[in-house]
């Protein structure tokens, strides 16, 4: 018998060994080779590519703030704890990762409370208004779902809750987890990058003063190095010639990309030309074109006035390209309301809002990378874009009307008169009426075969008939890029993109223009990021309050239950077993 236990012993024993090398083998080969496995549907725990090479790259220290502690709501406790495990994914990826959750309403005097407040607004986080229920009622909670993240000397804010109009909290909830690692990694990105990609806005042809495209040159140099110039004809305004030996010189592009807001004048065909040239040499273009002249200066004036056509000698080219933007106005029933004076009450004037046909508000819906979850987009006097078969280049719509709307051709007559009747639905019976369109592959040039007659003859053009791949974005409304302006004061104050004045309410257009800017150049392919569904398995709120007691017994007697059956299972077992 002592012999049999003494065998009994050595085994346990040499299992007991061979257990304990194993671990410190798989720990030695887990510091050399790193590898996680994700059983999820929808690979939820499995970090990008392109976010894992800006982690591996890391050469110092990131650090989030995360202003997200405290008592909150279920739906801001499940985004503070999915923020949590992102980072924790980070972190396994990089030791540069670190981060802190802090409480910003942790104070109880309420005059420090509002000055931790204040520094975070002026910080850049925007605060929540939050009707939480309590035992007494309902209380009103301010919090801040962002955090700080700086890099050596930089700091940035970033927002970790999506603002979106028309969409319900659970789904504003899901779609800010969606994004997760799309705005940690490409804030990450923006704090670390070394050499950034140039664009640049094009003037001289009418286009959207410094002043009007303000914010969106300044969110745009988050990323890139922005700057203005005027073509004016020159050859090398757009590109610059380097030498690759010394027998040859080559000639590329100075930019990576041009944004051309809302010309008025026309396009000279010297001009058209270096553009051409540009995107032969694979330039990027964001088109934001009005194809119809329509001022609401002019309505205020005299409250009506001719939308007419803007040419602007762009069509041909254009068209080469593969699209064309229409000279017709776009009028939908889901529009951006205005104020109207509708009579005198005790001397003052009275203003009432009306929805405004001719400033259509999108709502993206289309599962693109450019447009997916975005807040609704404000436009003014937009025009629809059709596409046209062009071998070697792909067409994707990115923004559409809503399945109320219709097209008027120009010339027509805009006046405030429609608004004193209700739309008659049988006119506005057009739906999803194309106004964006991205357009990515090889493009022809305009000028094959008809160079123009002043630089014909000139040998340093480098004449490009077809263009390498590469992308561009045509909107038919150049308004998109365009910031209200406060002149109220001394000096004019632009407003942030997207923010409308007399509604008070902020659109995505900024989002729209930061995302079609990091799609067409495209340098880390964070954006590829944004086309993850993270599914929302939501509880059947009915059937919960309907059978609430049988629930509440499912979950805490029944695991009590199952314990207790499990362990007489195991004694009778043991006591079989061991009573021989």
């Amino acid at each position: 018998m002592n012999k049999k236990n003494k065998n009994i012993k050595k085994g346990n024993l040499a299992q007991l060994l061979l257990a304990l090398v194993i671990i410190v083998l798989v720990n030695i080969i887990a510091s050399f080779w790193f590898t996680r496995f994700d059983l999820t549907g929808e690979k939820r725990y499995t970090l990008s590519e392109p976010t894992q090479k800006i982690l591996k790259n890391l050469d110092d220290i990131v650090y989030f703030e995360v202003y997200l502690d405290g008592d909150f709501p279920a739906g801001f406790k499940r985004l503070k704890r999915e923020t949590r495990e992102m980072l924790d994914q980070f972190r396994a990826y990089s030791d540069n990762i670190q981060y802190e959750f802090i409480n910003p309403s942790e104070e109880k005097d309420p005059k420090e409370q509002n000055e931790v407040y204040r520094r975070l607004m002026e910080r850049g986080l925007q605060p929540t208004d939050l009707q939480v229920k309590t035992a007494d009622g309902s209380k009103q909670q301010i919090i801040f779902p962002g955090a700080m993240v700086s890099y050596r000397s930089r700091e940035i804010p970033m927002e970790l809750l999506n603002s979106q109009m028309g969409v319900s909290p659970e789904n504003v909830l899901n779609n800010s987890i969606q994004d997760l690692e799309f705005n940690l990694a490409n804030t990450i990105w923006k704090l670390s990058v070394k050499k950034r990609a140039k664009v640049a806005f094009i003037g001289g042809h009418g286009e959207l003063s410094v002043l009007e495209t303000a914010d969106a040159a300044y969110s745009l140099s988050e990323y890139y190095n922005i700057s203005r110039i005027k073509i004016d004809g020159k050859l090398n305004s757009l590109t610059e010639r380097k030498a690759r030996d010394s027998a040859k010189t080559i000639i590329q592009n100075k930019y990576d990309a041009l944004i051309i807001a809302k010309p008025d004048s026309i396009f000279s065909e010297k001009d058209k030309f270096i553009i051409d040239q540009f995107i032969m040499r694979g330039g990027k273009v964001m088109w934001l074109i009005d194809p119809v002249f329509a001022s609401m200066d002019s309505i205020q004036k005299s409250s009506a006035t001719v939308g007419i056509i803007n040419d602007i000698n762009l069509d041909d080219q254009f068209f080469t390209y593969g699209f064309r933007a229409n000279t017709n106005l776009v009028m939908d029933i889901n529009a951006l309301p205005i104020p109207l004076n509708t009579g005198q009450l005790g001397g003052q004037p009275q203003y009432e809002f009306f929805p405004w046909y001719y400033f259509p508000v999108l709502n993206p819906v289309l599962d693109n990378p450019i447009v997916r979850n975005l807040n609704a987009i404000r436009t003014e006097f937009i025009s629809s874009i059709d596409t046209l078969a062009k071998k070697g280049a792909k067409k994707t719509i990115l923004l559409t009307s809503s399945k109320y709307a219709r097209t008027v051709n120009t010339p027509v007559i805009i006046s405030l008169d429609i608004l004193q009747k209700e739309p008659d639905r049988r006119l506005y019976n057009k739906q999803d009426i194309p106004v964006a369109v991205l357009l990515e592959g090889k493009f022809e040039s305009l000028f094959n075969n008809r160079i123009p007659p002043e630089i014909r003859d000139d040998q340093s053009i480098g004449f490009v008939g077809e263009s390498r791949p590469t992308k561009m974005i045509i909107v038919g409304d150049g308004d998109i890029i365009k910031n209200q302006v406060n002149r109220t004061g001394e000096k004019p104050v632009p407003f942030p993109l997207g923010y409308d004045r007399y509604t008070r309410k902020t659109f995505g257009n900024k989002d729209f223009i930061l995302n079609a800017m990091n799609y067409l150049i495209d340098e880390s392919n964070l954006i590829t990021i944004r086309s993850r569904d993270v599914k929302l398995r939501l509880l059947d709120k009915t059937k919960v309050n309907d059978n609430r007691l049988y629930w509440q017994l499912l979950n805490t007697v029944l695991p009590v239950v199952l314990v207790f059956i499990f362990g007489f299972i195991m004694f009778a077992i043991r006591k079989r077993k061991y009573s021989r």
